[in-house]
């Protein structure tokens, strides 16, 4: 939960120096602040589990080392300090599904018993059993509002490192000298005719666009800081490129686009994507990587007609619950670069699929549902470091799996199923704590790997088999002493019956009187 040095460095640099935290080590790793991420610091970090050298940030900001503005700093941002130890205490954050789930049955809860009231208001008498469930349905409906007020929490709690890092930095310029300030003046006003010329443009790529009815329009790389709302208008439009710009949101009146099929939007400062998105139903491709995003709208999954989504590089920590029910034609996912912890089940759903990219997330596992990506063929886990510790064994259901990337992880054994891969070609597992198999029978090569995991898996089946049959036996011996206990038990019973109960005797001896 500290915050992660790349996204907020003066932010991490000041609460690394309030007495009351401290720097992260390997021991114990946060996903909210994971280590250096480049080959050689991966290398160092999953062979020798070391800690990272803390970088330097004052050899670029040197006023920091000012106590006075240090200590200034360290007020500013108490209440992050704060919020975190509360954090801290009441645990990590829920995945985004069980918060949706937990909505849902909050609804379901209300109806419940607002007809419970009605019949209450109904009837003469109280019924214990009613105001048994009644209580046990209270207890549910306040477990699920603490789940969805944590999550709320954490939210909150990453707006708040945003803006305190915000205030940090304008503390930081506070105290910089008079001349930089007029410098940053002067480029200000020469960045205000820039805007006013890129205006100009737009507006009469606008005008001529709507005039001729264009089916395309490029508007990359012009330093953008917004869209027009009249954008929604050119309903003729096709293609749309808006990327490596300055946009800060897309206007909802890009739901007007009803034939756009193409929409990049990369690198901009999107921190979140309109609702309207939704209405965009012939939308084939969408590229929204690199910017700001921490979630995709839940209207996103009524773009049915999407074939590829790009959304990597963001700060994504989720997908939304049932994206898979409905894109049901996606054939690429690349969400490479983000925070996501968990898919939803409903991935599984995504029939279409041929390419999952997820690699440099926080996955800590992958849904059994994976198995039903039956069109699957290129799966990279990559790069999810201490928080991905295992594959389900579903994963040998994906019959057209080509390549895998499961390297830069903590996996210590393959799924027994990993041998019915047969059209896997091309697999990465370096960089893991690998038990079964072991290391000589990773160096031969994908074909022995697959080869090993094979004969494991039909050892497993054969001692399976062996242990079913031996528990067949014991069970039939079993049976049969149970039935000749109960037929001599009977025959006892009868002949006693006979003895002592069934009549006269045939001896003249035993009849003799004496």
């Amino acid at each position: 939960m500290d915050p992660n040095p790349k996204n907020f460095p003066i932010l991490s640099y000041v609460m690394a120096r309030i007495p009351s935290m401290k720097r992260p080590t390997m021991s114990d790793f946060d996903i909210e602040q994971p280590q250096t991420t480049t080959p050689r610091a991966i290398r160092r970090t999953c062979s020798s589990l070391k800690p990272e050298p803390y970088f330097e940030l004052t050899e670029r900001m040197p006023h920091l080392t000012d106590p006075h503005l240090l200590a200034s700093m360290r007020s500013a941002v108490a209440d992050v300090s704060q919020t975190r130890s509360l954090l801290k205490t009441l645990g990590d954050r829920p995945d985004h599904e069980a918060v949706d789930i937990a909505k849902s049955r909050l609804k379901e809860i209300d109806m419940l018993l607002s007809n419970q009231l009605d019949e209450i208001a109904l009837s003469d008498k109280i019924d214990p059993d009613v105001e048994k469930r009644k209580k046990a349905i209270e207890h549910e409906k306040k477990m699920h509002k603490a789940l969805i007020s944590l999550d709320q929490m954490h939210e909150s709690y990453d707006k708040l490192l945003y803006d305190a890092e915000k205030r940090l930095e304008k503390l930081y310029e506070s105290v910089k000298i008079v001349g930089a300030r007029r410098l940053d003046s002067g480029l200000s006003d020469k960045g205000g005719a820039v805007t006013e010329e890129v205006k100009e443009e737009v507006v009469a790529i606008l005008t001529d666009a709507m005039s001729i009815g264009a089916k395309s329009i490029d508007l990359s790389e012009r330093r953008l800081p917004f869209l027009p709302e009249a954008f929604g208008k050119i309903r003729t439009l096709i293609y749309l490129n808006i990327s490596n710009n300055q946009l800060e949101v897309i206007p909802d009146s890009i739901a007007g686009l009803e034939n756009l099929e193409e929409l990049n939007a990369s690198s901009n400062v999107l921190e979140s994507l309109p609702d309207s998105i939704g209405c965009l139903h012939k939308l084939k491709i969408l590229d929204v990587s690199s910017n700001k995003l921490c979630s995709l709208p839940d209207s996103i999954s009524k773009c049915r007609s999407l074939i590829e989504l790009d959304a990597g590089f963001n700060r994504l920590s989720y997908l939304p619950t049932k994206i898979g029910y409905e894109l049901v034609y996606l054939k690429r996912l690349s969400i490479p670069l983000n925070k996501v912890r968990n898919f939803p089940t409903s991935i599984g759903d995504m029939k279409s699929l041929q390419l999952l990219d997820a690699h440099f997330n926080e996955l800590r596992g992958l849904p059994k549902s994976i198995g039903k990506l039956s069109n699957l063929e290129v799966l990279n886990l990559g790069s999810n470091f201490s928080d991905l510790t295992e594959l389900p064994d579903t994963l040998g259901d994906l019959t057209s799996l080509r390549e895998l990337d499961v390297s830069n992880n903590q996996i210590q054994a393959l799924p027994l199923t990993f041998g019915r891969l047969d059209k896997l070609t091309k697999l990465n597992i370096d960089q893991n704590p690998l038990v079964i198999p072991p290391k000589e029978v990773v160096e031969q090569g994908i074909g022995a790997v697959k080869v090993f995991m094979a004969q494991r898996w039909f050892d497993m089946l054969v001692e399976e088999e062996e242990r079913t049959r031996r528990e067949q036996e014991v069970l039939a011996q079993a049976s049969w002493l149970s039935r000749s206990t109960s037929w001599l038990a009977g025959a006892v019973v009868g002949a006693a019956g006979t003895l002592f109960l069934g009549g006269e005797s045939d001896d003249p001896y035993l009849d003799e009187e004496r």
